[in-house]
């Protein structure tokens, strides 16, 4: 049996992970009857006279990741950074996608109304309809739905932490502003309200938020500075569409300006958008006066800026779409899109399962302002057939000529990508409605999109 040393001999490990010990700390460690799992770093202490036990560890660290991995040295010398292959590629897509987004952005922005990028779809514009649709989802995952919570209703988080306390640590974008709508019209399958007799607030919801890109996500990501607005819509309940009073309004009648009267949309939305409750302090003014202070005041910051171009973002899902295509509508009509020395800022707006909102004329009227409008839409989902489900763009156009002074003929706005989750390969086939209308699905399905010709032929495989 080996003799057991004095204490003088033992080594002890301080909090700083250093080898020592008492009078004798020149011990031969070769000579000390290791296990063999433990002679490799034995010799390696005997070999080098490192005195640091966290030394010997990086090595062996360093030669296991030298089997695995790659080792790359970062630039200021602040460390190394362990990368497989894989990660390696994947931040070079990136990279290469970065570099095309500051180059093209104004194409990805709908310049030339996505002509040549959607079938097949380019890799940059998914990305972004992703990004933009994470944007909208954010809405959904702040929401506190909980009727049993006080602050049923509105955010859970506060505006100055709310990427970081959704883990969008990476989002390039800051919250300028809350936007609120008073939740005393008429669409009670929309609205959350807590069960509680003191609340928050009695008469307001949470409707999303108006944020700004950052200095290094604009100059070295975006190739412009861009104020996005995302709202908020329904996860995946489509009660709210029986709420719809399903006639249109002239929008001058909400005295949203306009110089033709036969410019209308849907009732319900023009009012969610446009009413106000002077009593609530969070519903004063309304989302539509909120929408446009904040909009006004980030232009004249950034409008002018000589190292950057500035562009307008709108982006929302289910009911948060057709609000997106209103408010955006009203920034261009408003002319807030143009800078103090004239320059014309781009207004694209991106929805995932937004309803029709306007009329004929409503579209024609987008298409005038230079307002980029793209649709993402599931074939199987009910949300984008209605309102108008028996006059719309898809009847002819004699007709709806004829047709177009009723109050429920309406019209799609701007192109249409159009998706099937029931023929994707990403997804499994489905035929529950709410499904088809749920925007974390719709993000799946773009992210494995290819081409309507693609899924064309694996159904004709598929048949065959």
């Amino acid at each position: 049996m080996a003799a057991i040393p004095s204490h003088n001999n033992l080594l002890t490990i301080n909090h700083k992970n250093s080898i020592t010990g008492s009078s004798s700390l020149n011990t031969n460690f070769s000579e000390i009857n290791f296990p063999a799992k433990f002679r490799v770093a034995t010799r390696a202490l005997s070999r080098t006279d490192e005195s640091s036990l966290s030394a010997v560890i990086s090595r062996l660290e360093r030669e296991r990741r030298e089997r695995q991995g790659l080792l790359i040295e970062e630039a200021e010398g602040a460390g190394e950074l362990w990368m497989t292959a894989e990660d390696i590629r994947r931040r070079d897509k990136k990279t290469e996608e970065e570099r095309r987004l500051r180059d093209t952005w104004r194409k990805i922005q709908g310049e030339d109304d996505w002509a040549g990028l959607m079938d097949p779809m380019d890799p940059i514009l998914r990305s972004e309809l992703i990004r933009y649709g994470e944007m909208a989802q954010a809405c959904y995952d702040a929401f506190d739905f909980d009727p049993a919570s006080k602050y049923c209703g509105t955010s859970r988080f506060t505006r100055l932490e709310f990427f970081d306390s959704l883990g969008m640590i990476d989002s390039g974008y800051e919250v300028a502003r809350y936007l609120y709508a008073t939740s005393n019209i008429n669409l009670p399958n929309f609205f959350s309200k807590s069960r509680w007799s003191k609340v928050w607030s009695k008469n307001a919801n949470w409707m999303g938020y108006v944020a700004v890109s950052d200095d290094e996500t604009s100059r070295n990501r975006l190739g412009r500075r861009d104020i996005a607005i995302a709202w908020r819509g329904t996860v995946t309940k489509l009660e709210w569409i029986a709420d719809l009073k399903d006639y249109l309004k002239p929008v001058t009648e909400n005295k949203i300006r306009c110089p033709d009267p036969a410019v209308k949309v849907e009732s319900g939305f023009l009012d969610l958008y446009t009413d106000k409750d002077t009593t609530c302090k969070f519903a004063r003014f309304s989302a539509r006066e909120q929408i446009l202070t904040e909009v006004k005041r980030l232009v004249e910051e950034h409008g002018d800026d000589d190292d950057s171009d500035l562009s307008i973002t709108v982006t929302g899902h289910s009911l948060g779409g057709a609000l997106a295509i209103l408010s955006a509508y009203d920034i261009a009509e408003m002319r807030l899109n143009r800078s103090k020395k004239g320059k014309v800022i781009p207004v694209t707006v991106l929805t995932y399962g937004g309803p029709r909102v306007g009329n004929v004329r409503f579209r024609e009227r987008m298409e005038e302002l230079g307002v980029k409008v793209m649709r993402v839409v599931n074939v199987h989902d009910v949300v984008p057939k209605s309102p108008g489900l028996f006059l719309n763009e898809s009847r002819p156009h004699a007709l709806m000529k004829i047709a177009e002074g009723l109050p429920w003929c309406y019209s799609h706005v701007g192109e249409e990508l159009a998706l099937d989750h029931q023929n994707s390969p990403f997804l499994k086939p489905s035929v529950d409605v709410s499904t088809a209308h749920n925007l974390e699905a719709m993000l799946h399905l773009l992210d494995g999109y290819v081409s309507f010709l693609f899924y064309f032929s694996l159904f004709i495989y598929s048949c065959s």
